[in-house]
């Protein structure tokens, strides 16, 4: 699928973005949260996959504030101090609210490119707490929303995307590592309870054996047989939401 780079005006700034597109014409959208490590080849490729699944797919740098930075190694940098220190500089500067913000810009552009039907959010690692918050805030757009190793879904911070399960008409998946510490069991089930009580139409996966990146290639914990039944729980989230 065709790549196309694309400048995303925002309150803040502009935000560099890659738009897949898929090869016939698909009026459904799918937003997808990076991960700390920021946009790369490896998330391209799963761009590319969701596009040749029907979907226009875009995938905006949440770190466009901090101007150039990286390339990171996945592998390596979370274990080399001087990179570990730029990327959690990032992490923690970019505020939940900063990225629900710029989550409306990024469904306008979606819409300013012809992709006017529904949306599909999905975020892995520090992402995919912005691809559940996005949905709660934009209920009217967003129909279906995953996190994969998604860390602090329900924690004790005011932003925490448990406090807004009432606001979300999506569906919801949530794919945990199975030992992770950013969202350990007593998150898992205080997520539980928010989504039951909100009535929210989710489900919520434990992949044992599976630690926190496994789906995304380029990470050191990767694992080939997670990451397609990750694809196949996200496939099938789509297909039956985004109609």
């Amino acid at each position: 699928m065709a790549k196309q780079d694309i400048q995303i005006k925002t309150s803040d700034g502009a935000a560099k973005a890659g738009l897949f597109r898929p090869a016939g014409e698909s009026k459904a959208g799918v937003i997808l949260y990076m991960d700390a490590f920021g946009p790369r080849p490896a998330l391209d490729a799963m761009a590319e996959r969701l596009a040749g699944d029907g979907y226009a797919v875009l995938v905006p740098d949440l770190f466009y504030r901090f101007g150039s930075y990286g390339p990171f190694d996945a592998k390596t940098a979370f274990t080399e101090e001087k990179s570990k220190a730029a990327i959690m500089a990032m992490v923690t500067g970019t505020t939940q609210e900063m990225t629900i913000n710029d989550s409306g810009a990024f469904l306008d552009a979606l819409a300013a490119e012809g992709v006017t039907g529904p949306i599909g959010t999905v975020g892995y690692c520090m992402g995919g707490a912005r691809a559940l918050n996005a949905a709660a805030v934009y209920p009217d757009r967003i129909k279906a929303a995953a996190s994969f190793h998604g860390g602090n879904l329900a924690s004790d911070a005011a932003d925490s995307p448990h406090n807004k399960a009432a606001a979300i008409k999506a569906r919801v998946y949530v794919g945990m590592a199975g030992v992770d510490r950013s969202f350990p069991p007593e998150q898992s089930t205080r997520l539980a309870e928010a989504l039951r009580v909100a009535a929210v139409d989710h489900a919520i996966e434990n992949y044992v054996g599976m630690a926190h990146g496994w789906c995304v290639s380029d990470h050191g914990v990767f694992d080939a047989a997670g990451a397609e039944r990750h694809w196949k729980r996200l496939g099938a989230l789509f297909a039956e939401t985004l109609i």
